[in-house]
């Protein structure tokens, strides 16, 4: 079965709607990167791919401002944005493959979520097409404009089931002086979590915390950024860890990546977990890690999936939301929660 892949935004609002008026399922994504992720694909009559809609639409780096078109690569996204010393931080996995629309219809964000959100904390406006062919705008260019907003954060972690992101518009941030990553080894669980709680007690806010249980014992890493006097007040705090190549950061970035493709049977589950619960998740789980330490996440890599998924308490609000843009059922089917 042949790809469509649409070249502007309204193409891609009259592919939509050419599929929807003949009750054809529809297979909807960038590069298809992140397959591995939520529900698995199911066949489909048609795909649609936001891949050739790879745009800078407008960038001025003064205003911290950047809008993209959805099958931009994000690696080319963070590329434009260090040439200005700027950044977005999500450090999604799949970063060779990633596009922007992935990125943000998966909801994918990294360790540095600690310090600075989510994709939705960043997003300031976008613009999606829907099944009847219509065009929407929400939010825009401006960090405080706030109208229409909560439209477009519906399709962050949508995972494609209620519409195609065409374009998105992002705050970005400037990225740090310096940095520098420290490691502490633990042989319990318990001990690791004790020393992220005397850290978040502390004054220090670290960029990014977590805690991951390969290849042995449990590695708490804490990434700070600023100036030398910012960086030195760290490696005070942390005399006796270990030092720490930043490249630790990319190790588990792409850890979910490379777990998923070694077996088809792999299974990655993201687990919301209170901050004085994780030490006890972690022991009990007894499965590879890695850990949102100050952020309240334990990213869980399972051998096969679990019998028993729980599923999220606003699930009935996504199935109703899942009503409203598409009724039949056309769009992703599967793809949220392997329900929806």
């Amino acid at each position: 079965m042949s790809t469509l892949r649409p070249e502007t935004p309204e193409q891609l609002a009259e592919s939509l709607y050419s599929a929807a008026s003949a009750h054809r399922s529809i297979r909807l994504g960038g590069n298809f990167s992140k397959d591995r992720l939520a529900g698995p694909p199911q066949p489909a009559d048609v795909t649609i791919s936001t891949s050739a809609l790879n745009r800078l639409l407008q960038y001025d780096p003064r205003d911290l401002t950047v809008s993209v078109q959805a099958g931009m690569p994000f690696a080319e996204l963070e590329r434009l944005l260090a040439e200005h010393r700027q950044m977005l931080p999500l450090d999604p996995g799949w970063a060779a493959d990633s596009t922007v629309g992935g990125v943000v219809a998966a909801n994918i964000s990294g360790p540095r979520r600690r310090l600075y959100g989510t994709a939705r904390d960043m997003i300031i406006g976008m613009k999606f097409a829907t099944l009847e062919g219509k065009l929407v705008s929400s939010g825009g260019m401006v960090v405080k404009n706030v109208a229409g907003l909560d439209m477009a954060k519906l399709m962050v972690g949508s995972f494609g089931t209620l519409a195609a992101i065409a374009s998105v518009n992002f705050k970005v941030f400037p990225v740090p002086t310096g940095s520098r990553t420290f490691e502490m080894t633990f042989p319990t669980a318990a001990e690791a979590f004790a020393e992220r709680d005397r850290i978040l007690q502390s004054v220090l806010q670290p960029a990014a915390l977590d805690i991951v249980n390969w290849p042995s014992g449990f590695r708490l890493l804490v990434r700070a950024g600023g100036n030398q006097q910012v960086l030195d007040r760290y490696a005070r705090e942390f005399a006796l860890a270990q030092p720490c190549d930043e490249s630790v950061w990319e190790e588990i970035r792409e850890f979910t990546p490379r777990f998923l493709a070694e077996s088809p049977g792999h299974f990655m589950l993201p687990i919301p977990t209170p901050l004085t619960e994780m030490a006890r998740k972690v022991e009990e789980l007894k499965v590879p890690v890695i850990v949102r330490a100050g952020s309240g996440v334990i990213y869980a890599h399972f051998a096969r999936r679990p019998e028993r998924v729980d599923l999220p308490g606003d699930f009935a609000m996504m199935t109703k939301v899942k009503e409203m843009f598409d009724s039949e059922r056309l769009l992703n089917r599967g793809r949220l929660y392997g329900r929806i």
